[in-house]
Order: C-alpha cells, then structure tokens, then sequence
C-alpha cells in the first residue's frame, strides 16, 4: 500500500488512517503487508537505512534511502529523499507538478521496494503482488507498473488497485506537463483530458484510473456518485466507460483509538468509560454530557440537546448550513458546540455566533483529538450537513459512541446512517436528509431533537442501535481482500 500521508507519522485526513488501519486489518487475515510512505523527518522508530536504490524520475536520477518498521504486524517503509524533507510542514505543497515529482519518486520507490528492502530478513520478491496506490498523488503508479516494467516482461502478475478518497481533488496542470513525466509516447495519452468547463489539460488521476486493474471508492454511494457528470468532477466518463472494475468499500474505525469502552479521554475530569449498550447509554454517556458542559462553561442541563459539529470549517462539509440555522437552532432551546477550522470568513461567522448566544454556543477553532473524542462522547446529535461526503468517519465514530447522527443523505452518509422514521421504521440508527438545503437540514434536526425530548427510549434505541453495528476494520478488510482477489485473476 503506498500513500501521501500515514498516521500517525503524518496526517491531514482520512487518508492518514486508512494507511494506518487498513494494512493491520489485513495482516490479521494473514497477508503480508508493506506500507510505504514518505520520510518527512526521521521518526523515533526507523532506525537507520535498510536499503537504497537509484531511480529514473522524470528523467533525472534520484538516490533514495530505505527505512523499515514492523508496527502491528505491518512492515512500513518509510522512502527517505530531500524533497520530502522540503515538505514536511506542507505534504501537499510546491503546487501540482511538485506533488506529482514527489508521488512519482515514491511510486516507483515503492514498486521497487520488494527487491531492494529486507523486510523480517529477506525482501518481499514479486509472488503474488497487488500495489494498492491512493489518491491521485500515487495514481501514476499504475501506469508506472505497466510502462517501466510490465511492457518489459517485469512483475508481469503484479496488479494494482485505486483507491479514491477524493475523486475533486485529481492532478490537474497544463497538458505540455505530460512530457515531464518521461513516459514513452504511447503511456501519455491517458493523461489528456477535455473537460467542458476547464477546457484541456494533464490529469494524473484519470491516467491512474484507466490504468489501475480495480479502482475501490471508499463507500459504495461514493462509487455511484463519481460515475455521475455532478459528482465526477469531469471523471464521470473515465469511471462509466469501465464501470465493472470501479466498486466502493466504507472505511472502518479503530476500535483501539475509537471505543467508549476504553477512551483515555473519558478517564478524567468528570468524564467516564461507558459500555455500548442501553444502560452505558444511559448512564456513561449522560455523564460524559454534564462533564462537557462544565468544561465548556455551558449550563449543566440533561434535559437540553446538546448538538455537535467536528470538522473542516468549508462549504463541502456544509456549516454555512448550520450558521443559515441560527434563529431556528435558537428557537429549539438547545446548546452547541463547534470544533474545526478552515475558512476565515467563516470562523469569524461562527465566532460571531458564539458571541451572540453565550448561554448555548461555544466555537473551538483549530483541531483538539481530546475535545473531538470528549464531544463525541459527550453530544447527543452529531451534524454532518456535508454537501458531499465519500465516506466519512465521524458519523462512525459518533454512532459507536451512541451519538445520534444527522447527515445530508450523500456518499458514504447514505451507506452509513439509516434514516429513522417514527411512523414507519424501526431500524435507524440517525436522521438523513436530501438535499443541502437550510430548511431541509431544520426538519430533519427538528425531527432528531423532537424525539429527545419526547421519546427519550425511542432516542435512545437509535443510539444503542449504532453502537452495536460491526463498524470495525475487520468486514472492511475482508472486502478489500475479495478485490485484490479479483484484480488477481483479472485479464
């Protein structure tokens, strides 16, 4: 598996914990697992180099460093060059032609790396291989594979796998940028793409679908959407044109960092473990909710809704919506609590949101892993407005913890979170709704908040409900293995 980012060496987002997570959960099926990603400052646990290898990037040659770490079973390699060094405070900096040298060097570093590092004693050798590349800052992989070394009777039943957590985001840049990759001519052409809205240009993404043996969404309402000309981002007829290899697979969650059993966040200041069942619902996390609202100065009320939002303050995870809902949340009698950053324009809004409802909003801008476990653990209804969403991980995280989810029905939300309806279902486990509109979003927010306060066992069913979902790294893993499977025997 080769990514930008891993945590917890290096994280900007769900990325990060695939890359952690996901080759764990396959070694306890019993795969041989090497995760290969930058250096981008010696970590405590690399040691020193393991091997080396020089490498033709874009035409120039590259000396790169090997450093290898079993970590849970997993071999990672970390690939050790300066220009990974330049980034560390910016992964993805140096604009889309410095992310694509990097990538490039660490694709082909990591194709290579199953001669050149000795992982346990001896190197992995090219049996039975599938690279699994993620993201367009490794989609070049692929056609690497294929260009470098298939076309010459190299690693000819190695296969590869796509993973796309973000099909918006694809490697754009002018089309003369192609030549720079120093690919041989007939490789180049599944780099142009004619998009009617930006007009021409290189994208790496599109090279890495149409290359790749399996391409993996990470949900399957993710893997529908990017085969749609609104969700496609302009890839829509790259995914319908091979819609058999193109699936989707939801992300897991790690028990071992996410479990209101065993949180060591919960283990002080009022704040306590809780078992996912009806009486840790009812018990641990009411205390978890009271110890909030003293660490946030909010009134310590039960019988107030106390709502919650963790993310990125942008238009794609939809807090203009909640900010557009302030007189109506305010009429509701409820508190609320923020935690993320992002734009300044809106920070500065729901600063000035707070400043007007002292008595019920508290904003936390920045990022805080403690204060996104406490509110977790601490909400009764998680918001995830999101106008887009490929898989999502805190509606999972807030399900397992008995939070109640309210989603905008989209992506990995849609395969996520059942909607509740009183009248008619009696398996939800959170309110979804369809359209990323304000009044859409107040109905069904006033829906969630009407039950809690009216038909607190009702309420409190839905919370047990996500609780006891299998929302674990296991199911997810057998799915991914099914793929590789199938790429495997794939012509």
């Amino acid at each position: 598996m080769v990514g930008a980012e891993c945590a917890p060496f290096s994280k900007t987002g769900g990325l990060g914990d695939v890359m952690a997570s996901l080759p764990k959960a396959l070694v306890a099926r019993g795969h041989r697992v090497m995760a290969v990603i930058p250096m981008y400052y010696h970590y405590d646990e690399c040691g020193t180099p393991c091997g080396a290898v020089d490498l033709n990037i874009c035409g120039e040659m590259q000396h790169v460093d090997y450093f290898h770490h079993n970590r849970d079973g997993v071999d990672l390699v970390f690939v050790s060059h300066p220009a990974f060094y330049e980034n560390v405070s910016a992964i993805y900096g140096g604009g889309t032609m410095g992310v694509t040298w990097r990538g490039a060097l660490l694709s082909q570093a990591a194709i290579e790396a199953v001669w050149h590092v000795p992982c346990g004693g001896f190197p992995f050798g090219t049996d039975n291989l599938i690279y699994v590349a993620n993201d367009w800052h490794t989609a070049i992989l692929p056609v690497y594979l294929r260009a470098f070394y298939q076309d010459h009777q190299i690693l000819g039943y190695a296969r590869s796998c796509l993973i796309v957590h973000n099909i918006a985001h694809q490697g754009r840049t002018h089309c003369d940028d192609v030549w720079r990759l120093n690919l041989p001519d007939h490789h180049t052409g599944a780099f142009y793409l004619d998009d009617p809205m930006e007009g021409p240009g290189m994208n790496v993404l599109k090279a890495g679908i149409e290359y790749a043996t399996k391409v993996i969404a990470v949900s399957p309402g993710y893997a529908w959407e990017i085969g749609t000309d609104e969700g496609g981002w302009g890839l829509a007829p790259t995914i319908r044109n091979d819609p058999v290899k193109v699936s989707g697979i939801v992300n897991g969650i790690d028990f071992n960092e996410w479990s209101p059993e065993m949180d060591p966040y919960l283990q002080s200041d009022g704040y306590q473990t809780y078992g996912t069942n009806l009486e840790g619902w009812w018990t641990g996390k009411q205390a978890c909710k009271a110890a909030l609202q003293r660490q946030l100065g909010l009134e310590e009320r039960h019988d107030v809704p106390l709502l919650g939002f963790i993310g990125r303050l942008d238009e794609q995870k939809g807090i203009d919506l909640i900010l557009n809902s302030e007189e109506f949340l305010m009429s509701q009698d409820v508190q609320i609590v923020f935690l993320g950053s992002g734009r300044q324009d809106l920070q500065d809004r729901l600063h000035e949101m707070e400043c007007r409802n002292r008595h019920a909003v508290r904003a936390w801008i920045g990022f805080s892993n403690e204060m996104a476990h406490r509110i977790t653990a601490g909400c009764d209804i998680l918001l995830m407005p999101s106008r887009f969403e490929p898989c999502g991980l805190n509606q999972l995280y807030a399900m397992h913890y008995g939070t109640v989810p309210v989603v905008h029905h989209v992506g990995g939300l849609r395969d996520t979170v059942r909607h509740f309806d009183g009248n008619h279902d009696a398996g939800g486990t959170g309110w979804a709704f369809e359209r990323a509109e304000a009044d859409k979003f107040q109905w069904s927010l006033g829906q969630a908040i009407y039950t809690l306060r009216n038909h607190k066992e009702s309420f409190a069913a839905i919370g047990v409900r996500g609780m006891q979902q299998d929302l674990g790294w296991d199911h997810a893993a057998y799915l991914y293995e099914q793929k590789f499977i199938e790429a495997k025997y794939a012509h």
